[in-house]
């Protein structure tokens, strides 16, 4: 079990962003959020988009930091990935 995060260093809203997962269980990952303070409308179907100010404090209450390629080899691993085309398929715009 582990809940893992990435550098901060995705763009969007004047900001800077890391991906937050879990390699095992969503309800793991939804709990490590609520209880440091990331809301659920940050979650991202299999991650959570969180800020850059966020990023040492998520790392101090047991988050792993890795890197992007292994954060999502493991999330792969986990089986709990979606891919791009589930997410457009979500979506309703597969082509």
């Amino acid at each position: 079990m582990a809940i893992l995060i990435d550098d901060p260093r995705w763009p969007a809203h004047g900001r800077l962003w890391a991906h937050l997962v879990t390699d095992t269980d969503l309800a793991e990952l939804h709990a490590f959020a609520a209880a440091n303070g990331i809301p659920r409308r940050g979650f991202d179907r299999d991650h959570y988009d969180v800020p850059e100010e966020a990023h040492a404090r998520l790392v101090a209450a047991g988050a792993r930091h890795v890197d992007g390629h292994e954060l999502v080899r493991r999330l792969i691993s986990s089986g709990l990935r979606v891919t791009a085309r589930q997410r457009r398929e979500e979506k309703g715009t597969d082509r």
